[in-house]
């Protein structure tokens, strides 16, 4: 199981960090990202980081302004979101993942989701 918290409502510019939490499953030995949902958007995936080693893949449209990290002590990973927009409004979910060196990245075993909102 996968828990998300630390959504909220955020200023255009602002920041947030989420964090997903899990249990009941070898957290330390699988890979997790996040992706997001807007409404009559497509999902999107954001990012995956790997246990072993920490790579991380990005989608190009959060690159140099989302960061992640995970502390496997805790089974969590944090999303660390800055110079948010707009365009980032979105449920954002976390969940075992998948990428390739052509930053594919494939979910599963999500969350119940967290909901960010970004506006004045």
């Amino acid at each position: 199981q996968l828990v998300e918290s630390g959504g909220g409502l955020v200023q255009p510019g602002g920041s947030l960090r989420l964090s997903c939490t899990g249990s009941g499953f070898a957290f330390n030995s699988n890979a997790i990202g996040w992706f997001r949902q807007a409404p009559g958007k497509a999902r999107e995936g954001i990012l995956c980081i790997y246990s072993s080693d920490g790579s991380t893949t990005y989608a190009d449209s959060v690159k140099g302004r989302f960061t992640t990290s995970r502390d496997n002590a805790k089974s969590t990973v944090y999303l660390q979101m800055s110079s948010l927009k707009p365009d980032d409004t979105a449920v954002y979910y976390c969940a075992t993942c998948y990428s390739d060196n052509t930053g594919h990245m494939e979910f599963d075993n999500w969350g119940q989701g967290t909901q960010v909102t970004v506006s004045s």
